[in-house]
């Protein structure tokens, strides 16, 4: 299977080849990996992040209802014979 990340920093090697500047391209092509790597892990964090606030929000939903402290028993001249 084919990773388009590992792909276009295979074509940036490939395309700075007649400068022969090294440390220039393997400088240019780490920053690209780790703008590339970090943006990912932020998306990753800020779904993480996400989940956790649903799953809270979920788990809170059932003390949000309110509750009324009132006798709901029937009286006696409610009830039908």
């Amino acid at each position: 299977m084919q990773d388009p990340f590992e792909e276009s920093l295979r074509n940036m090697l490939r395309s700075s080849e007649g400068e022969h500047d090294d440390a220039r391209t393997l400088n240019r092509v780490l920053r690209t990996a780790n703008r590339q790597v970090g943006a990912g892990d932020l998306f990753s964090l800020i779904g993480h992040w996400f989940q956790a606030i649903m799953l809270a929000i979920d788990s809170a939903s059932d003390n949000l209802s309110p509750v009324s402290k009132k006798n709901t028993s029937q009286r006696s001249s409610d009830k039908v014979d």
